[in-house]
């Protein structure tokens, strides 16, 4: 594995002080996904673009080890863990929260992904794991799904969800997001403060493989249910917005991704380029999609401790 680590900006991807954990392939794999969108791509261009599972040896096994480590996860933290805390009116505005054994250094956030249209919590409780056994308190929501709900919507949910946890949790809070979840989490550090006061409680958001520029999904099947429209992409597309000063902003992304999430990954790392602290971006080679946050479990593996330091 070689490490790269940028001094300017615009020493390395045209300009973020940032981490790159990369070998020579996956240099022309990240070159790959530099590449910008053209107009003229296909529906079936970006839906290629954005399929994660058919690229992955024998993926249906992560959902199962998903389930499994999730269940394991919450019969560990037994009587630490406080499961469906509601946060909203909607059946899916629930959030479960785990405690470390002391008291609780802070809030780590995790926000699931799944394109804005799958899954919950339930699948996803070990991924604050590593946070809880570092002394955080963790907290995985679920959120109202597309169609039901558009993605504007998400992020107030989102909000929503920290801001009721950390009533329940003092001191600094920590998001991090995967995919569609990196997305959500992004948003929180964007300068329209979904989280309004409580943002200058947050320290550090990771958006793990996010998507950041929503325009493209807007070419894709999948937006039949999605329904982003050009207002929505504008206005819910972290890399088009401006941030929030002082927040530490890691994308972090797998060197085996498909290449047009190290395209977005890039992307907001140039987009917030004159923010302070200077956004970082990390490749952690030989890792793809769904087992890039396979780390999020343990306290001392590379991504919790760049998360919680």
């Amino acid at each position: 594995m070689t490490h790269i680590k940028a001094t300017t900006r615009r020493q390395m991807i045209l300009g973020t002080a940032a981490t790159a954990l990369m070998s020579q392939p996956a240099v022309a794999q990240f070159q790959e996904g530099k590449t910008m969108p053209k107009a003229d791509r296909s529906t079936a261009y970006w839906d290629d673009a954005y399929s994660n599972g058919a690229y992955i040896p024998d993926a249906a096994r992560f959902y199962t080890q998903w389930v499994e480590d999730a269940a394991n996860f919450r019969k560990e933290a037994g009587a630490r863990a406080s499961l469906d805390i509601s946060y909203g009116p909607g059946a899916r505005n629930t959030m479960d929260l785990f405690l470390p054994d002391a008291t609780p250094k802070g809030l780590a956030v995790f926000v699931h992904g799944g394109y804005w249209l799958q899954t919950d919590k339930s699948m996803w409780s070990h991924l604050v794991r590593g946070a809880v056994k570092a002394g955080w308190a963790g907290l995985v929501p679920s959120y109202t799904l597309a169609p039901e709900a558009r993605l504007f919507d998400m992020t107030k949910e989102i909000a929503a969800a920290t801001q009721i946890a950390a009533e329940k949790v003092p001191g600094p809070i920590r998001l991090s997001g995967h995919s569609a979840g990196g997305h959500l989490a992004m948003r929180m550090a964007c300068g329209d403060k979904p989280l309004g006061e409580l943002t200058q409680r947050v320290e550090t958001v990771l958006g793990i493989s996010g998507l950041y520029d929503l325009r493209p999904l807007m070419k894709t099947s999948m937006n039949t249910e999605l329904g982003i429209n050009d207002s929505e992409a504008l206005t819910e597309s972290p890399a088009l917005l401006p941030p929030v000063d002082g927040i530490d902003v890691v994308s972090w992304v797998g060197s085996d991704e498909r290449p047009e999430f190290i395209r977005q990954s890039q992307l907001l790392v140039e987009a917030w380029d004159a923010s302070s602290p200077a956004p970082e971006l990390t490749i952690q080679d030989g890792f793809h999609h769904f087992d890039v946050i396979a780390g999020l479990s343990e306290a001392e593996s590379k991504i919790t401790r760049r998360w919680l330091g």
